[in-house]
């Protein structure tokens, strides 16, 4: 398989919303390459796959390529369903089966700030945002899902007739009710991946070494405790990865950032100190501790900032 241009536009970062759990093993190296029918939709890259009434029902094997852009028309597509023909559940089931054991994705978003992402997907509001700058090479081949009112259709017959790997990104399609996510996926072979174990639904977890130097920086969340706040910090504070911690903003439904760190070690310019990001240093022995007793006691903001919501 070989690279082919991005079928996203050119953009620098993308984001990916995980729990606490999630954060620690990215920030360890390492993130997951999940199987379609591992993810929450039932409905993943599970096309209508429509063939004439009557005819059997039958497996067909499919090769796929991880790394091809969408074909302009994609080949099979089908806008209408001719008299006599109907969709085949047995077959589509089929389909996403055979790319369950031969592919994984990792799903990322282009925003930050979507308030159901960060509640379906970061453990209410608890878990982090991981930024990452997807100029890296390993984001390379990265496809935009598409969103469509109606499920994709495909013609069995350029299934069975393919005469060449059918792309994945042709398949990366969901419901428009989907659409907030703004996703975008990264899409490899699970030979390329390093198996693990199993989840709790019973598949096998692949996952791939992440560049760290691919991570920009980290958002926290407005309900990670002040305990994985400190945890946190202490990962990150030797490296160029960025810390911030999500506030709710003065007016509407919308967060603002307090930055804690730059994109630098914390020797070259030391963390950044507020009300609301204080407690994090409360415990240190040294005179930026003594300084954040001092504002966790005594800044008139702080008791209110940091009251859970």
């Amino acid at each position: 398989m070989t690279d082919a241009p991005a079928d996203s536009p050119p953009t620098s970062s993308l984001y990916k919303y995980v729990d606490i759990a999630g954060l620690r093993r990215i920030l360890q190296g390492s993130i997951r390459f999940t199987q379609p029918s591992a993810f929450n939709d039932p409905f993943e890259l599970l096309p209508e796959m429509v063939m004439p009434v009557g005819e059997p029902e039958r497996r067909i094997n499919v090769s796929f390529d991880t790394r091809a852009p969408r074909r302009h028309p994609p080949v099979g597509d089908v806008e209408e369903v001719p008299p006599n023909w109907s969709a085949s559940d047995a077959t589509s089931r089929d389909i996403v089966q055979q790319l369950n054991s031969v592919i994984g994705i990792f799903c990322l978003s282009k925003r930050n700030d979507s308030l159901l992402m960060w509640a379906h997907y970061a453990n209410d509001y608890a878990g982090a945002v991981v930024e990452f700058d997807v100029s890296h090479e390993f984001f390379s081949g990265r496809v935009d899902v598409e969103y469509k009112p109606l499920r994709p259709r495909k013609h069995i017959s350029s299934y069975v007739v393919a005469r060449e790997p059918i792309p994945v990104s042709e398949l990366c399609a969901k419901s428009d009710q989907w659409e907030y996510e703004r996703e975008v996926r990264i899409i490899r072979c699970l030979s390329e991946c390093e198996k693990i174990g199993e989840d709790k639904r019973g598949f096998p977890v692949y996952v791939q070494k992440v560049p760290a130097e691919s991570i920009k920086s980290v958002i926290l969340g407005e309900r990670t405790t002040v305990v994985e706040q400190r945890e946190i910090y202490a990962r990150v504070m030797d490296t160029d990865i960025g810390l911030l911690l999500a506030a709710i903003d003065h007016a509407g439904y919308a967060f603002r950032h307090e930055r804690i760190k730059y994109n630098v070690p914390y020797s070259k310019t030391g963390p950044v100190m507020s009300p609301r990001t204080a407690h994090i240093f409360s415990e240190l022995k040294s005179a930026r501790g003594e300084f954040a007793r001092w504002m966790v006691d005594n800044h008139p903001l702080s008791k209110i900032v940091n009251k859970p919501v």
